[in-house]
């Protein structure tokens, strides 16, 4: 006779599975990575504990049916104080539905193929698991472009004491060469003081450039000769100077939070799809890109007008890498090095890091969930987790006004960029929200001061946040994002206002939301949160607010049309505060581009395309305010490109006395 204890297996079984489901395709939870290993053991206890289906049928009714699947379980019940016993049948032929639901069967093979499916779903959860422990990635050689200026530009590369190779490694860089053109000499450039102490990472500077000017650059011994890596030169772009009023014509990459391997796929364990994804609608044909001499002319035509529509530049708002997701991997040094190394090693990474600048933010994940510094640089694990950061993601950045310290400001041409430290300095978690900060007052003054000089020397000026700055998301976003630092949030806001054209750039909630910050007399800022570039987003649960409970009165003017001829009234209006006109959850890889015109400074446009998994999601195209900017005169404004030639034929490089 069949025992109730028989659908334990299953019940463990189910509850295994659908655990398994969850970790390696929705949501790599660190409570789920703690119910699998106990649901898998508790299952294969209760297997072994429990006799086998065939045995208990045999119990049943001492006959086998070899083409039916049967189970009897008795049922107890009390009724006027006497014990009864009923017996339960669970029948099924169904063979695909015994493997899904692993009902209990008396066919040895269903018994077989069941037990495999959840050894599998056991062994890929381990796999997932164990891979950040186990690829050390220490071998890992990149190079990449960091910060990039008019005449100057950051180059970091990694190259560990291998293949014999320990003796000094330089910069070697030329202008790009054209199609047809006479062969370019490389130039001398700085040397890398590769140590071990910097995890073999260093950062050094190409000076004496053009601004707007296409560069390569290899790596190569003090005696010439050229590394095996990179096999052919990287190019990059020198961004126009900013002091030109000819207004800029760019597009840029904005998305956060990425991990390797999510969606789990079998021993993918290095690979970040939403950067395929990425590289396959930039690069589609990735020979053109790596060619460094073109000698058919229409392919040079070709190539240089794909380039002209390339992005100049990715903005990365943290959680480069997930120190505690799925599992916490450790708090020494290495350990937090050895995620950095994981994703630099990525072959998907590497498409879009070998061609394209990054400029990085970062986030709680870098260092630990939600995590809150109080300005304390020695508050554990920000010592190890900082350093890693540093070495590999924040030097090649640009450099803040304040030494050793993660924010920071750019421009390209005449749009400005601030990027916001919003981990180092914010207060932790008290019940007195008002006296919370997040900035800490030298990057609160930092920012205020770019603010003001953006204000009229800028067209559109970018708040780059990793957490939203909107109050609208809810769960823990309620204190960890800019809605749990309310006075701060205020202050800046209104300052905002004051200044047209700011657009707010944030990530985080693996989710996408455009959100306009409205004001009665002022200007309305925007705001585009953009995330996960690779991970995970949930299904179905929702925390975005549409809309806040504050509101704005607006004056209009409308023409009216009377008897007498037409006039204009004055009407008022209600509209929200703030309030979210676009809501993408959906999508494990995210990013937005964002295409900035203002070569008509009467009528700057900002256009914006969300791609959702590889496709295009939703537009957004943002007219304006017309701003007069005050510019300086640059040498750059007169000389011609033929000039330009002439002075480098010569050895003279006008770019220094910019």
């Amino acid at each position: 006779m069949l025992h109730v204890q028989a659908l334990i297996p299953v019940a463990l079984s189910t509850l295994f599975r659908i655990s398994a489901y969850l970790f390696l395709q929705v949501i790599p939870s660190p409570i789920l990575a703690i119910v699998l290993p106990i649901a898998f053991s508790a299952w294969i206890i209760a297997l072994w504990m429990l006799p086998s289906p065939s045995e208990r049928k045999e119990e049943s009714d001492g006959k086998a049916h070899p083409t039916r699947t049967a189970t009897v379980a008795p049922f107890h019940y009390h009724s006027f104080g006497r014990l009864i016993e009923a017996q339960v049948y669970v029948e099924s032929e169904d063979i695909v539905l015994n493997i899904l639901l692993s009902l209990p069967s008396s066919s040895r093979r269903v018994r077989w193929v069941t037990n495999a499916i959840n050894i599998a779903l056991f062994l890929a959860a381990a796999e997932f698991l164990c891979t950040p422990f186990l690829d050390s990635a220490s071998d890992i050689i990149f190079t990449r472009v960091g910060a990039v200026y008019p005449d100057n530009v950051k180059i970091v590369a990694r190259y560990p004491p291998i293949d014999d190779i320990t003796q000094s490694i330089r910069i070697i860089w030329r202008e790009a060469p054209k199609s047809g053109a006479q062969e370019i000499s490389w130039h001398d450039g700085p040397l890398f003081n590769f140590d071990e102490n910097r995890d073999w990472v260093d950062v050094v500077r190409i000076k004496g450039l053009w601004p707007n000017s296409h560069y390569e650059y290899s790596l190569a011994t003090t005696n010439g000769t050229l590394l095996p890596y990179p096999s052919t030169p990287i190019k990059f772009h020198t961004f126009p100077d900013p002091r030109l009023p000819s207004g800029n014509k760019f597009s840029f990459l904005v998305s956060s939070c990425m991990t390797t391997n999510f969606p789990y796929l079998p021993f993918q364990g290095r690979r970040i799809k939403g950067y395929d994804l990425l590289s396959n609608l930039l690069y589609p044909k990735d020979s053109a890109y790596n060619s460094t001499t073109d000698t058919d002319v229409a392919a040079s035509k070709t190539l240089t007008k794909e380039r002209s529509m390339l992005p100049e530049f990715l903005l990365f708002l943290g959680d480069f890498i997930y120190a505690d997701v799925p599992i916490y991997t450790g708090s020494t040094l290495e350990d937090y090095r050895r995620l950095y190394r994981r994703n630099y090693q990525s072959s998907s990474f590497r498409k879009i890091y070998e061609r394209l600048p990054i400029f990085h933010a970062y986030d709680d994940h870098e260092i630990i969930n939600n995590y809150a510094g109080d300005g304390d640089d020695l508050k554990p694990p920000f010592p190890n987790a900082s350093d890693a950061f540093e070495i590999y993601n924040a030097n090649p950045n640009y450099d803040s006004i304040h030494e050793s310290h993660y924010y920071y400001d750019f421009r390209y041409g005449d749009s400005a960029f601030f990027v916001m430290d919003t981990r180092r300095y914010r207060s932790s978690a008290t019940d007195d929200l008002s006296a919370r900060v997040m900035l800490g007052d030298a990057q609160l003054a930092a920012f205020y001061n770019w603010l003001s000089r953006a204000n009229d020397t800028a067209v559109f000026k970018f708040v780059v946040t990793s957490v939203p700055f909107t109050t609208l998301w809810g769960h823990d976003a309620a204190t960890d994002s800019w809605a749990g630092f309310p006075a701060e949030r205020t202050s800046l806001l209104q300052a905002m206002h004051s200044v047209p054209n700011v657009i707010i750039l944030s990530g985080d909630r693996h989710e996408f939301a455009a959100i306009e910050y409205n004001h009665d007399s002022l200007h309305t800022v925007r705001e585009f949160s953009t995330s996960p570039l690779s991970m995970f987003y949930i299904p179905l649960y929702r925390t975005l607010k549409m809309q806040g409970a504050e509101v704005v009165t607006r004056i209009k003017h409308r023409l009216n049309m009377t008897n007498e001829g037409p006039e204009y009234i004055t009407v008022e209006e209600q509209i929200p505060a703030e309030n979210v006109f676009k809501y993408i959850p959906s999508g494990n890889y995210k990013w937005s581009t964002i295409d900035v015109d203002t070569t008509d400074l009467e009528m700057p446009v900002l256009r914006l395309k969300l791609t959702v998994d590889g496709k295009t999601a939703y537009s957004y195209t943002l007219n304006g305010t017309p701003i007069k900017l005050h510019t300086s005169t640059a040498l750059g404004v007169f000389v011609s490109t033929g000039i330009k030639d002439m002075f480098n034929k010569i050895g003279i490089h006008p770019s220094k006395w910019f």
